[in-house]
Formats: C-alpha cells, structure tokens, sequence
C-alpha cells in the first residue's frame, strides 16, 4: 500500500461520522427531520468530498464577525472615497450605519474545526485585500446599509456619480449577490420607483453627509442609470428568467410602457426603449434555437433512466421546466416510468404515479395514500414531504425513487442489482486511457459549462429555499461521487491480479491525463477513488504496481492533500490558466466558510465587504470558463463507444459491499 494512505482512511472515517451526525445523504437526508437547506447541502457535500469538514458539535458553531447579541452595529473596514449616509433604522435599538473601522475585514474569521496552520490559511480567504477600497482585489467602498440604500448607491456608480473606477466591481457584486439580501421582486419595485422619480432627493428619504453638488442626479441621468442598471440584471439572469415565464417579463415590460411616455421628453432614451422592447421578446419568446432544443427529446436523467441516444448528445443545462423521465418503483421493486418536469412537487409526482398504477395490470388493488421515498443501495430511507420539489437531481449515485403506502416504508429493499455483484471482466481493458481520459475532460466540461454561475450562491446560501434551484451545479457533485466509486468498483470486480495491477496502473494513467487537461475534477475523484479504503487495503495489488506509478501516485496525493486549507491543490491552480475544471466541492467549501463565518446581516444592515468577497469568488469562477475547452469531434465507432461508456458508468456506491468484495479478493490474513 503507498504512503500517505491511512491519513486518508481518517478522513474518511470522519466523514462516514459527519454523515451520521447530519443524518441525510445526496441532499435528501434531512428532509424528515426537518434539516436547514444549508446543513443538507453540507450532508451532500460530505458525500462528494471525503476531506469537507463539518464544524464539529464539540467545538461550537464556527465563530462569527461579530455577536448577534451586540447592541451596536459591527465595524466592518472603513470605506475609501465617497461615503453614503444611510437612512436611521432600528436595528436591535441601534443607531444607522457603522463608523469607520480600523484595519482589516471584521475580526476573528477562523473555523474552530481546523488546525492553527489551516486557520491561519483558510482565514485569509475572508482577510486578504479587505483593507483599502478598491475594485478587484481590495474591499468595497459601501459601508454596511440597508438593501433599498445599497440598491441607491449602486446606482449612483452607475450613473457615474461616485465611487469612480470602482463603479463597475460594484454593480457587479451587485448583481451577483443581491438575491442573499434584496429579493428580485423588491429589486424590480426599486428600480420602477426610481425610473418614474424626477428630481433627484424625491422620496430618497436620507441626505449626503458631504452635501457635494456634482454627486446630485438629474432625471435623465437617472433614469439612463436605471435602464443600464436593469439591462445588467436582465444579461445577468436571462436564462434563469426565462424559465420564470410571465413572471419575470412582467418588469420589463412594466419598465418599458414607462419608458415609452417618457420618450417626448427625453428623446436620448430612445435607443434604450428599442433594447427594453427587445428584452421583453427574448423573455416572452424563446429564440427558434431554444424552441428547437425543446421539442428535440424528453430528457433522461444520470443513471435513473438509460438512453443510449441521449447520453451520445451534447450535454445542455437543465432548467426546472424541463421534462424528463424517470423511474419509481414499488415495494415489489416493478416500476413505473413517468414523464414530468424538473422542478415539479413530490405531490405532483405521486399523482402521477397513482395514476400510472390505477391502469397497470400487475396492481390488483388501488393505491391508497402514497408517499416518496429515496433509498439508498445501503438501504438508508428518506422520506419526502409532499411540498418538496426538484427532488431528482438531489439523488445520490444508486438511490431510487420508491413510492409506497406509510405502512410498507419498513419492507422497502434496495435494488436487487445494487446489493449483489457479478465478478467479470471489465470493459475498460479494451479501452485506450487517452481515449478514456479525453471523454471524462468533454463530458466534465459540458456538466461545468452548465452551471449558472448563481447556482453556486443559491446552493450555499439558499439551500431548498432557493428561487433557482441549482439542479445543473447537484448533477455536478453527483458526477463527481460517480467517477469515485466507478474508480473502486472496476478495480475491485477484476479477480484476476495481473489486470487488476493492469487496471491500476490505466487508472494512474487516466489521472495524469486528465491533470494535464486541466480536468482537476476527475483527476481528483480518480485519486479519491483509488484512496478508497477497499482498493488501497489490497496489499498484493499496490506492490505488483512499478515503482514509477507508486512514486507518481504518490504526488497525487500530495495534490488532494488537506492540510493547510489544500495549500498543494491551490498552488497548483494558480500556475493553470484557462480554461480548466476545478474541483467543485472544494469551492463550495471555501463559499460555505465565507458565508459561516461572517453575519450576512446586523439588524437590517448588510455586511456588503461579505457580498464582495462572495462576488469575488464567482467571477473566479467566471475566469474558468473564459475561453472555450477544444473538443475533439471524432465519430469512430470505438470512439463512440468510449464515450456512451464513459456517460453511462456502473457503479457500485455501497461502501460495506465494496469492502466485501476487497476482502474476498484479498483475505485480511493474507
């Protein structure tokens, strides 16, 4: 067995505890018992990434920028150039807006759960820059305020009025963060409000502490800075908005009849009303591409529905409107396939499967009241409520859908097929690693190019409660766990000890290749899933491997080491330019220790120094996807082969059979 194993064993061993203290799985365990959207997350997360620490219950929750019991307000940086003066509010009795601060980004940030080395080091994601004001790298000049005053100031940047260079770092973090604080209905309202305004202190209910006459506002100006500023929230969500329908095309519209009557008056603004008129189509009225892309199919899943035509096409993102299929199955383990949209409740998807059941001939009796239940291949249950929805993409590797009456949740079994194995060879032995490693890099790109760069925020932030679910970033996460377990599983059904070694050497093989690529995704779930505990128990296996695939497995390892805040797989990320795959659960961790370990709000201020670091971690994701991955189009019939295996692996992610399978390849006295 190489070095550096068993501390990974640790890891998983506290992962296996965190699971249990969260109680849940693949997004879906909490829902029972009534768990935040946040801790669910954090539950799925675990499950990808062996090395994402919980805050454990014996340390405390992680510490925060400042008391929620203070009476005053906390005393975020100070802000550099213009102030803004916000509007007195109550917030716990307190006074308006927060003094100066003195030095850096809010006082003690470190997680409780880390070593004083990966404090110091995880810390500086929230200290790092906070002083000064600036744009990318330094803070943000906006003091701690109320959404509605935010929502002013911003526009006052946008108008060219203040903050300078900074303006557009600020609409954009703006923009980025603002469904945390202000939700998007109030945005719109805001905005209305201040397009219809004619004087500029009219119904702005604060005044400017340095009374500078050149920072006033005429009506024009006003009202160009609103367009301009909703022209950026409509490019920013448009995807999102689309899938909203009539709900979302109503701002737009409302914006431009407004804009419309005041055309004879401001004639500048014509141009504007041409571009609002516009953006009232593309809501209404789907380009002939997107209707296309449409009416092509009904859309299978990962795992839970198999079509080899499918799997064969361009992955595209999913949207809650979409129409999938799916499988749910009964006590009997028969099934019925139903056809339904992403985003649909658990009620809905019970109805239809009453009604499946009503005509199939193999159920004598009617169903009775119903309810949906996940069950994992290890036999956990989690039982939805009927006002849940989206569920299908919270689903892990080998957990399906059951639908039952309350009285048979106790008899529900796993799959037969995920209890019980059939050793064989593999697939993969016909199989070149270049080839292999090519497909995994295409495939992860398609999944990654997916992912609205919001879905990060609402994944940490909003959890279940989210406007826009982050169905595309789960299915993500989902590949990740996949690509692990597929690593264990085909090395663990191969007896024979020569291709099991073969097959451990092609996986070593496929992880340079896919590091080379710039995939840290599957380079790293590969390197996890040779770290398995059941594949790196097999003693006789690791010491057929030639020393010089031990000596390069062993620095990746090193790669997916932990400590000091994963100081070896940041470096690495610095010396790579786009584009590239990151490893999705480690910036999940990092948004998580952000939005931890500082207040989003004391009273109805808002620590928008937070909202900025938050921004700033997105658009670093923005800069991974800033050019366009190569990909190779070769239709070969191997080539096709490769890549519908590659789409559609089979795996086995019940960790206690794949022990077992260890064991009987290798006897522990042996």
């Amino acid at each position: 067995m190489p070095a550096g194993m068993k501390p990974l064993e640790k890891f998983l061993k506290k992962q296996t505890t965190a699971l249990t203290r969260a109680g849940g799985f693949g997004g879906v365990g909490d829902k029972a018992s009534g768990g935040t959207g946040a801790s669910r997350r954090r539950a799925s997360l675990s499950r990808v990434v062996p090395f994402f620490r919980e805050t454990s219950p014996e340390s405390g929750h992680a510490r925060e920028v400042f008391s929620p019991d203070s009476e005053d307000p906390p005393s975020w940086p100070s802000a550099a150039g213009t102030g803004l003066a916000s509007v007195p509010c109550s917030a716990n009795g307190s006074g308006s807006g927060s003094g100066p601060g003195s030095g850096s980004g809010g006082g003690d940030v470190r997680s409780p759960s880390l070593s004083s080395d990966e404090q110091s080091s995880e810390a500086s994601l929230i200290t790092e820059g906070s002083s000064g004001g600036g744009g990318g790298g330094g803070g943000t000049p906006l003091h701690p305020d109320t959404p509605d005053n935010l929502t002013l100031a911003v526009l006052d940047g946008v108008a060219g009025k203040r903050f300078g260079h900074c303006a557009e770092t600020l609409l954009d973090d703006f923009m980025l963060t603002h469904p945390i604080f202000l939700t998007a209905d109030r945005l719109q309202q805001v905005l209305l409000q201040q397009f219809t305004l004619e004087a500029e202190g009219g119904g702005r209910e604060r005044e400017r502490r340095d009374g500078d006459s050149e920072a006033s506002m005429s009506a024009a100006e006003r009202k160009q800075a609103v367009l301009n500023m909703a022209f950026r929230y409509l490019d920013t969500y448009r995807e999102l908005l689309q899938e909203e329908g009539e709900r979302s095309n109503s701002f737009p519209k409302e914006l431009y009849t407004c804009a419309v009557k005041e055309l004879t008056r401001y004639p500048d603004l014509v141009e504007d009303v041409v571009k609002l008129q516009r953006w009232t189509e593309i809501l209404h009225c789907p380009s002939e591409e997107e209707k296309e892309s449409k009416k092509k199919q009904v859309r299978p899943l990962f795992r839970h529905f198999r079509r080899i035509d499918a799997c064969l096409q361009p992955r595209e993102a999913f949207r809650g409107s979409d129409e999938i299929f799916c499988r749910v199955y009964t006590p009997d383990h028969s099934y019925v396939t139903i056809r339904s949209r992403l985003s649909c409740r658990v009620g809905e998807i019970l109805a239809l499967v009453k009604e499946k059941l009503q005509y199939s001939e193999d159920q004598p009796v009617l169903p009775g009241n119903l309810i949906l239940v996940a069950v994992t291949s290890a036999g956990e249950k989690a039982v939805f409520r009927p006002s849940d929805e989206a569920v299908f993409t919270t689903l892990g590797v080998n957990t399906h859908l059951f639908a039952c009456e309350p009285s048979e949740l106790d008899s529900l079994l796993p799959l037969p097929e995920e209890i019980h194995w059939t050793p064989g060879d593999s697939k993969l032995h016909d199989m070149s690693a270049e080839e292999v490693a090519n497909q995994l890099v295409v495939f992860d790109w398609e999944l990654f190019s997916c992912v609205h760069e919001v879905e990060f925020i609402c994944y940490v932030f909003h959890g279940e409660q989210s406007r826009w679910r982050p169905l595309n970033l789960e299915l993500v996460l989902q590949r990740c766990s996949e690509v692990q377990h597929w690593v264990a599983t085909e090395i663990l059904q191969c007896q024979s000890l020569p291709k099991r070694i073969q097959l451990l050497r092609k996986f070593i093989k496929i992880a340079a290749l896919c590091k080379q690529q710039q995939d840290l995704l599957s380079f790293l779930a590969v390197v996890l899933g040779l770290d398995n505990p059941a594949v790196s128990r097999l003693r006789l296996t690791w010491e057929g491997l030639p020393g010089k695939f031990r000596k390069q497995f062993q620095q990746f390892e090193s790669v997916a080491d932990p400590s000091r805040n994963h100081k070896s797989y940041r470096d690495l990320m610095t010396s790579l330019r786009p584009p590239l795959i990151p490893f999705t659960p480690l910036l999940l961790k990092d948004l998580t220790f952000l939005h931890e370990s500082c207040k989003t709000f004391h009273g109805e201020l808002v620590n928008f120094e937070k909202m900025h670091k938050v921004a700033e971690m997105v658009r670093t994701i923005r800069r991974y996807r800033s050019s366009q991955l190569a990909i190779d189009t070769e239709t070969s019939p191997s080539h096709l082969q490769t890549k519908a295996y590659v789409r559609q692996l089979q795996v086995i992610d019940n960790q206690n059979l794949l022990f077992d399978m260890s064991c009987k390849l290798e006897p522990k006295d042996t």
